[in-house]
């Protein structure tokens, strides 16, 4: 989705990211302690790329994230601090279509994003929330799920590609882990294949697919 940020913030838009891991879990060869930080640091670089200045970290677990109320309550949380217009997740159903199973933590996380928007909203969920200062906030009027085999909507991604492409191999060690294939052609190829196969069905320019549910 580093693409449509990119675009977004150069028409003066503001973006802020909220993970809710530090990755720590994510590369076989590196433990946990030291992959955490690191991972940490390539994200705000992989931030800066497309203009995004703030990120954020919670502490849950990486890679056994749990659906639940505490989740809820941290996104609800996050969503009265920020008081956004459009909040944005990754995929949260079970596929990435047809057979490619999706991991438990995007699952755990996409679901409690769209349900933490509602919460956002209502006082009496959460309401040692307002108790912190943190008020209500009814104004989200999209959520956007980027990654869905059911997109609705795309943002031509003509602009940003080529910062997609620095952003992703920001997260260099990662993609090292992931592929023997030099880090920036695997970027390059990848994402440039993902936004031409969105444009396909958004008009023909390469685009950057959501299922955008109405508030």
């Amino acid at each position: 989705m580093s693409a449509a940020i990119a675009r977004w913030t150069d028409e003066g838009r503001t973006v802020a990211y909220l993970l809710a891991t530090v990755g720590e879990a994510g590369i076989d060869g590196i433990a946990p302690e030291e992959c955490g930080p690191l991972r940490a640091r390539e994200q705000w670089a992989a931030a800066a790329e497309v203009g995004v200045d703030s990120v954020e970290f919670l502490d849950h677990r990486d890679g056994v994230i749990e659906y639940g109320i505490g989740l809820r309550r941290d996104f609800a949380a996050a969503i009265r601090r920020h008081r956004p217009e459009l909040v944005i997740t990754l995929n949260h159903h079970d596929t990435w279509g047809g057979v490619a199973w999706n991991t438990p933590d995007h699952r755990a996380v996409g679901r409690a994003v769209l349900d933490a928007v509602g919460d956002a909203g209502n006082r009496w969920i959460f309401p040692d929330l307002a108790e912190q200062g943190l008020e209500p906030w009814n104004g989200v009027r999209h959520v956007a799920v980027a990654g869905s085999p059911h997109p609705s909507h795309a943002v031509d991604a003509t602009a940003g590609a080529e910062r997609a492409v620095r952003s992703l191999l920001a997260h260099r060690s990662y993609i090292e882990a992931l592929t023997d294939e030099e880090p920036e052609t695997y970027c390059r190829t990848f994402l440039e294949g993902t936004m031409a196969a969105a444009g396909k069905r958004f008009g023909g320019r390469p685009a950057v697919s959501f299922e955008l549910f109405s508030r």
